[in-house]
């Protein structure tokens, strides 16, 4: 097959671009080279047919589409960001992206999309109450976080809540600008099936990370700012107290995800959007991430700051087992092995 990846010189990209190549597929990459990811590309492999333009270019992405059997979007602005200030840059990125791609992808026949979405749709995780059950948490409140109380009470009763895994039909709670983005992209996607017959697998990345991050940028995940901080043999700084509950994936998995999406395209009804939820499955704290981070590396130990940031959550981890049942996926790299091998890999200029 003859596949587009757009945002395939990018950090997560690029590594699908690879496993696609190993897996004997035509490999067409579509990519901005945003500076918030790269300065530079990474190298690209002989047979793989580069396109240096932007997702929103409805011409470049007309003439990208040209032959093409599916379609990774990759392409997107990710993280955080700064502050709000950066609002309209993620929705042009990521939404305006995201529809003219799909307009094009109409126009070509082109009828199967792997999305690269992620686990922030959800907001906060899954929390149950011993009085009230399976509860949604509100937004965090300034006033508690100041006061180092960082875990979400109760919406009822106040009480503490235990934390569990998210399944993908638990409803859409997006906190901050990334994540309202990530799910229009979903809603453009699923609206587009409906419209062409089309067919998406939508995967909800959790933590990724691995050889590639972009290094030295508000706009990268955690491990990538951990990672850039011993680097400068500065200790990593660690939010609230640490002990917020992520998941932690490896990019190699995650590209192994991206074929398995593609194959399991083919088994979807038309018209359907089906999302998976793509993680290692086990959980780890930002705390516990950044001290066999700095381990691997050989030093400074992090500091547990108590800074915070409103728009983040404090536990998001959910369940991929939709992804290992239905599209035969399961992760391979361990999370000691991951980070042993992510202290000392190459970090990409951002």
């Amino acid at each position: 097959m003859l596949i587009l990846v757009t945002g395939g010189a990018g950090f997560i990209g690029s590594h699908i671009v690879t496993a696609l190549v190993d897996a004997g597929h035509e490999v067409r990459v579509l990519d901005a080279l945003l500076p918030t990811a790269h300065r530079t590309p990474p190298a690209i492999p002989e047979e793989v047919d580069w396109r240096h333009a932007d997702v929103r270019d409805k011409g470049a992405v007309a003439d990208a589409l040209r032959g093409v059997d599916a379609v990774c979007h990759q392409a997107a602005m990710v993280g955080l960001g700064k502050d709000f200030a950066d609002a309209p840059d993620y929705v042009s990125c990521n939404d305006l992206g995201t529809a003219v791609l799909l307009a094009g992808m109409a126009g070509a026949g082109v009828r199967r999309l792997v999305l690269a979405s992620s686990m922030v749709v959800y907001g906060e995780g899954r929390y149950v109450c011993v009085r009230h059950g399976v509860v949604r948490p509100g937004p965090r409140r300034p006033a508690a976080l100041e006061a180092g109380d960082f875990e979400p009470p109760c919406p009822h009763c106040g009480e503490a809540l235990a934390s569990g895994l998210v399944g993908e039909d638990a409803p859409a709670d997006p906190r901050n600008v990334y994540a309202a983005t990530k799910l229009a992209q979903e809603h453009l996607a699923a609206a587009w099936a409906r419209a062409t017959g089309g067919r998406v697998a939508a995967l909800r990345y959790h933590n990724v990370y691995g050889p590639g991050m972009p290094r030295d940028t508000p706009y990268a995940g955690v491990a990538s700012l951990f990672r850039s901080a011993l680097a400068r043999g500065a200790a990593p700084r660690v939010f609230e107290d640490g002990g917020q509950r992520r998941d932690f994936v490896h990019v190699r998995d995650i590209a192994g995800a991206n074929l398995a999406a593609l194959d399991g395209t083919r088994g979807l009804p038309e018209g359907a959007l089906r999302a998976y939820n793509a993680g290692s499955g086990l959980p780890h704290t930002v705390g516990e991430m950044a001290a066999a981070l700095a381990l691997a590396y050989g030093g400074p130990e992090p500091v547990v700051t108590g800074e915070y940031r409103l728009g983040d959550v404090r536990h998001i981890t959910a369940s991929s087992q939709r992804l290992r049942d239905e599209l035969g996926w399961k992760p391979r790299v361990e999370f000691e092995d991951g980070m042993g091998e992510f202290a000392t890999a190459e970090l990409r200029a951002g």
